[in-house]
């Protein structure tokens, strides 16, 4: 289902929104969030307070899961800056769980896999903005195999296996690669429709699409960044 859909507007029009300005809200609340996390992080793990609050990030991690599905569930339902501000928590309490990463990776394998992603996400961004592939007829297919990435993550969990571990750390790069394109792609879409619709849209409804968008991309850098550290850090250890 689409998150927007254009409706009959009664009153004054609206200006006119352009895809182009939707993709900007996209990618700088996504930074937002990055950078966000980022610095929660760093300053968890130089103030020690990741080592403190330890069992208490195992709880902010089922707190996370929460808000992105509550996000992801009412983002149309709430207003725009409840949306934001439930994005930038998000954010904060990831940034707080990820500095335990600073304890078990070498800062050269974060540097690595930091600019690793980075190239990565930004060359599917395109792609998914650039292709006239329609991606949207294999969204099955890529919820099935992150399905079953979790499952066999949790199986190894007490497995632990090491080639359960590589399978698994591979499949997650290509995963996130491949969701990367097409989460890119459907936030296009969805900034396209709002384009066509020409009024009516408002900046309430364009900051909810991109806030979702963001989330969206956020998730996915993140979620490829961990693959790719659990690569180099496995390989370090091996």
């Amino acid at each position: 289902m689409d998150l927007y859909r254009p409706q009959p507007q009664a009153g004054v029009l609206g200006e006119r929104i352009s895809m182009r300005a939707v993709m900007q809200q996209v990618y700088l609340w996504m930074t937002v969030g990055l950078i966000t996390s980022a610095v929660i992080a760093v300053i968890f793990a130089a103030t020690g307070l990741t080592a403190a609050l330890g069992p208490l990030l195992f709880v902010a991690m089922f707190a996370e899961v929460g808000l992105v599905w509550y996000i992801a569930a009412r983002i149309m339902k709430i207003s725009a800056q409840q949306a934001t501000n439930l994005f930038l928590i998000y954010a904060a309490l990831n940034g707080a769980t990820l500095s335990i990463l600073f304890y078990v990776y070498e800062m050269g394998d974060i540097y690595l896999a930091l600019f690793s992603t980075g190239a990565m996400f930004a060359a599917m961004s395109i792609v998914g903005y650039t292709t006239k592939v329609d991606l949207s007829r294999y969204g099955g297919i890529l919820f099935m195999a992150l399905i079953g990435l979790v499952i066999a993550s949790v199986i190894n969990i007490f497995v632990a296996s090491s080639t359960l571990y590589w399978v698994v750390s591979y499949g997650g790069v290509l995963l996130f690669t491949a969701l990367t394109a097409y989460d890119t792609q459907w936030i296009k879409n969805t900034a396209g429709q709002i384009e066509a619709s020409g009024v009516g849209a408002g900046e309430a409804v364009v900051r909810r699409v991109a806030i979702m968008g963001a989330l969206k991309l956020y998730l996915d850098f993140i979620n490829l960044f961990l693959f790719t550290l659990r690569i180099l850090g496995g390989s370090r250890r091996n």
